[in-house]
């Protein structure tokens, strides 16, 4: 007797988004043709116009020039490049990091080997704006690049980077923002944050998974982690991957065309919310009072494990994540919440609910039920 599939609800678009139909269709076209983007024959031609179609794309969704965009193999490799490309050349004496950055950052930052310093944030998860300009106003500390996500991929909590960034302006210092989790969900502008380089990843947005990209602002200097035949205007060698680079060009319009449909998915997260208040009124919300991305609830409840609520979800055919950091399959406190000093009880209950394109009131709803049961046990067993 053959294993029953049963229909699945997928509930995690903040660790991937399903690839959308048209990327996939893009994708099979560019490998069903030839050509290397360096070669000056027809074939290969064809294969740059493909590049370059998508670096307009990219470039449209984040408000950036198309010369500013470097493709890279996703967006850790995106913020290596900044931050290591920047440290090599020696521009900044220092690295700030605010306390909730992605893990990648702090390990790329700590691999140059310059001093790194963790900016403390508020209980929302916010960068506290007044320890950056004192950590920055140092005496004799020397340039620094200063680490803002632009939206957390936990919480979800919106960054104030446009002030960041003239904060570390007025200091001679430069910015990385990370923008994997905001491009795409909400508007995003380069220029009008002031960020001096920006890290982007095509799946999170519907694209395929080892695209990323790097903007980096006209007139900024990197040193290349990869060198080679000079492709991406010298700062990423190796034969394009014009299949990948095409997909988060294509990805990357679709997500332009659907930032005014993201009100929907706010209004989907909201009625969730709403839900979780009903049935679980001792369940806390992460971030709550501050801008968030609209796609994206955080919550725990004490006393319910997240590796619990996580193994009894998948069961019940729901994919989430924890609001904790995994590795090796272990669930372990999120540095996140840490940072905001949420006690280490109520953290280790984090779950994430991320929506995407195609979630739906069903998908909301289905999550509700299973976590009515979920709740269900943990009251009996209380009571017991």
């Amino acid at each position: 007797m053959g294993i029953v599939k049963t229909s699945r609800t997928y509930l995690d678009y903040n660790a991937t988004a399903p690839v959308r139909a048209e990327v996939a269709g893009v994708v099979a076209d560019v490998l069903a043709n030839v050509g290397n983007a360096s070669s000056v024959h027809t074939e290969g031609q064809a294969a740059r116009g493909r590049i370059e179609a998508a670096r307009s794309q990219v470039a449209q969704l984040v408000g950036a020039a198309p010369k500013d965009i470097i493709f890279t193999s996703g967006g850790t490799e995106a913020i290596n490049l900044a931050i290591q490309g920047l440290a090599k050349i020696g521009t900044v004496s220092r690295i700030l990091v605010s306390g909730v950055e992605h893990p990648c950052v702090l390990a790329a930052a700590n691999a140059t080997g310059l001093p790194v310093e963790i900016v403390a944030v508020t209980t929302d998860g916010a960068v506290e704006l007044a320890a950056l300009e004192a950590n920055l106003a140092k005496p004799d500390a020397g340039p620094a690049l200063v680490c803002v996500m632009l939206a957390n991929n936990e919480t979800g909590c919106v960054q104030p980077v446009a002030q960041a960034a003239k904060i570390a302006h007025g200091h001679e210092s430069f910015i990385l923002v990370d923008a994997v989790q905001a491009a795409g969900k909400i508007n995003v502008d380069f220029a009008a944050l002031g960020a001096d380089m920006m890290a982007l990843s095509a799946h999170k947005i519907g694209g395929v998974i080892g695209t990323g990209g790097l903007v980096v602002r006209d007139g900024l200097e990197l040193a290349p982690l990869i060198t080679g035949g000079g492709q991406e205007q010298g700062r990423r060698g190796g034969t394009e991957n014009i299949a990948g680079i095409a997909g988060f060009g294509t990805a990357a319009d679709a997500a332009y065309s659907d930032l005014s449909k993201m009100a929907e998915l706010g209004v989907l997260r909201d009625r969730l919310e709403e839900e979780l208040a009903i049935i679980s009124p001792d369940h806390v919300i992460f971030a709550k009072a501050v801008e968030r991305l609209p796609n994206t609830s955080c919550f725990a409840h004490a006393g319910i494990a997240a590796e619990t609520s996580l193994i009894a979800l998948d069961l019940d055919g729901i994919a989430v994540s924890s609001g904790s950091a995994c590795s090796s399959g272990k669930v372990s406190i999120s540095p996140v919440l840490t940072a905001m000093g949420v006690e280490q009880e109520l953290a280790r209950g984090a779950l994430r609910v991320s929506l995407g394109h195609g979630s739906t009131k069903q998908d909301v709803d289905r999550f509700i039920t299973a976590w009515k049961k979920i709740l269900a046990r943990h009251n009996k067993s209380a009571a017991a």
